[in-house]
């Protein structure tokens, strides 16, 4: 039998959940980023300092927001680990789907409730 990982992630939290049976699923891993839910100015301690005078390389650059960044790092991370565990032969099928909710936070049971009633089983 094909062994099933389902990510349920936001910019904070990712869960890394195996189909274990028709009704239950196992969580293999919870990844948390806690700042994903700060915004720029909890995460900005000091300003950077402005490149004044004439022109030069970088002195338009834009900044990424410091918020903005935080959960690209953290995308990267739980991209990392999956692409670990696909080498590692940990999984065969990788459910990534993007819905109108946050699943990240559902309790176990939410969540199995929630993958049954959308494969319609």
């Amino acid at each position: 039998m094909a062994t099933t990982w389902i990510v349920a992630a936001d910019s904070s939290r990712a869960r890394i959940l195996q189909v274990a049976g028709r009704q239950r699923l196992d969580e293999v891993e919870s990844l948390l980023n806690p700042e994903g839910r700060m915004n720029d100015r909890e995460l900005t301690t000091d300003a950077h300092p402005r490149f004044r005078g004439t022109g030069g390389p970088g002195s338009d650059r834009q900044e990424m927001p410091a918020a903005e960044h935080a959960v690209e790092l953290f995308a990267k991370r739980v991209g990392d680990y999956l692409d670990k565990a696909r080498v590692a032969h940990r999984f065969d099928e990788l459910v990534l789907d993007e819905v109108p909710k946050d699943l990240s936070w559902f309790s176990q049971r939410d969540l199995e409730s929630y993958f049954r009633s959308s494969s319609g089983t």
